[in-house]
């Protein structure tokens, strides 16, 4: 087993392990991503995204998947890394490449001096819970996630509402 960066040929397989993702969690018809959209993300002038694949060393197959961004702790001061997907496909768990996909990330922030690490998972994912448990992480129980997307976002970008303070805005 090894980990190493995404490369443009793993494209494709990394396309394909998001995809299982999203069936795992039930949301296959949420996961619009094409392979084009995909690359430039990673390999385009201005990369945001970064990603990490576990290998199988005997197939050469990409059997896993860490996919990841940079955010920035203003009470810390530092840069972190979101990880926004980690995937194993099923018929390559409980050999390590999970554990060693999040490993590989923690050394990245250890090597850049970065403050934390975090991510979210599905309240339901009792494996994944108690595997993120079992690396020492701690969930914030307080926090809440919230999106704007679909048509809610460009409806919200074109409210110019300024002297009509909704309800409940705090900001």
């Amino acid at each position: 087993m090894s980990v190493r960066p995404v490369r443009p040929d793993d494209v494709p397989a990394v396309l394909g392990l998001v995809r299982e993702l999203a069936a795992y969690e039930k949301a296959e018809h949420e996961a619009l991503m094409t392979a084009d959209q995909l690359g430039s993300a990673l390999f385009g002038d201005s990369p945001a995204v970064f990603g990490h694949v576990a290998v199988d060393d005997e197939s050469a197959e990409v059997v896993g998947v860490a996919l990841w961004f940079l955010n920035f702790s203003t009470w810390r001061g530092t840069h972190g890394i979101h990880l926004e997907d980690l995937y194993v496909s099923p018929g390559s768990r409980g050999n390590g490449h999970g554990r060693e996909l999040l490993r590989t990330l923690a050394q990245e922030c250890v090597d850049r001096g970065f403050s934390r690490l975090e991510w979210s998972v599905l309240d339901w994912n009792t494996p994944s819970i108690e595997f993120y448990r079992a690396a020492g992480a701690v969930p914030m129980d307080e926090w809440t996630v919230f999106r704007l997307t679909d048509d809610a976002l460009p409806r919200f970008a074109a409210d110019r509402r300024w002297g009509n303070r909704a309800e409940g805005d705090q900001a």
